[in-house]
């Protein structure tokens, strides 16, 4: 069994925050809640450790969660 869960995120816009990922890839119900979820989480951006819920992410960035949950934007499909 894999100790990470790998998600590819198809998004439609040119990039979209991390806030609006987490929402998105329903980790948080709300957008609301998207501050105080990074400031208790892990969060790294292409390996450089983020905490700003308006941090544009862009086809081919890596969110990596907690060493457990890696998201990768894409805007294909």
């Amino acid at each position: 069994m894999s100790k990470s869960n790998k998600q590819v995120v198809n998004i439609t816009s040119e990039y979209i925050t991390l806030g609006q990922l987490l929402k998105f890839v329903d980790l948080i119900p709300s957008g609301a809640m998207a501050k105080e979820y990074i400031q208790e989480h892990e969060i790294f951006v292409n390996n450089e450790y983020c905490k700003m819920r308006g941090k544009k992410l862009y086809k081919g960035y890596v969110v990596n969660i907690d060493n457990s949950i890696i998201l990768e934007i894409s805007n294909e499909g």
